[in-house]
């Protein structure tokens, strides 16, 4: 039976895990989704020595960087998002073969297109972590002029909350949030933006798939904004993943 997994620390009950697992059961697919909790990507090799029937891995948080050393090589997809969120497995003899993939770019985009049907000009990105770093290059793809919101500004690419709140949206008519403020253990956390500023020309998008409605996108739901959550993004990542591992 093929092995497919998650790697990242911590884990708990992941979206991946019950995505793939119920997509086998349903598709009469022989094989098994197992979560791998590793606190450091050293003990990677390990994995992939002790399950040779492992054919591929999901990356979370905080490993999406630093397996870059041991990958031999990486997809365009990869190197476009400057972050690795799938592995790619492929043996020959006892010599396995590790290719770096990222659907977050893929996700995002298929998602917003799918729900948008006339594209903005420009957009406001909350945060700068990695899932931000993804949508940035994802709209650049588009052809969406993308803005960095951070507390802390540090180019020319990147306003702050405080000046935003300040000067309103103007022609930035798509938010997304990628912080991880209104997720379900603080679910009335919001990003702080001014959001008197938000009326029915706005799209608020929401990384955060749970809760479905978190605080940021209530607010500009009350405002007449339309908002969209993660949920399809998660779904259209995970079968570009299944995608790269069967390719």
């Amino acid at each position: 039976m093929d092995l497919y997994g998650l790697i990242g620390y911590p884990l708990g009950h992941s979206f991946s895990e019950r995505y793939f697992t119920e997509k086998f059961k349903t598709e009469n697919i022989n094989a098994k989704y197992q979560t791998f909790p590793i606190e450091s990507v050293e003990s990677l090799p390990e994995i992939i020595a002790k399950n040779p029937n492992l054919k591929g891995l999901s990356v979370t948080s905080p490993h999406k960087e630093s397996l870059y050393p041991l990958l031999d090589t990486l997809h365009a997809s990869a190197e476009l998002a400057g972050a690795v969120n799938a592995i790619k497995i492929s043996r020959k003899g006892n010599k396995a073969s590790l290719r770096g993939y990222n659907t977050d770019i893929y996700g995002f985009t298929e998602s917003l297109k799918r729900s948008c049907n006339s594209l903005p000009k420009r957009a406001y990105i909350l945060g700068t972590g990695g899932a931000a770093k993804a949508v940035f290059k994802g709209l650049e793809s588009i052809g969406v002029v993308p803005t960095f919101v951070s507390r802390t500004p540090k180019n020319a690419s990147t306003v702050s909350y405080e000046s935003l709140a300040a000067m309103g949206f103007g022609e930035h008519k798509l938010i997304v949030n990628a912080t991880p403020l209104g997720m379900l253990h603080a679910p009335n956390e919001q990003p702080p933006i001014n959001y008197d500023f938000i009326n029915a020309e706005h799209f608020l998008f929401d990384l955060i798939y749970n809760p479905a409605e978190t605080a940021f996108l209530k607010a500009g739901k009350k405002r007449g904004a339309k908002i969209l959550n993660g949920l399809e993004m998660l779904h259209l990542q995970a079968e570009k993943a299944w995608a790269y591992f069967t390719d």
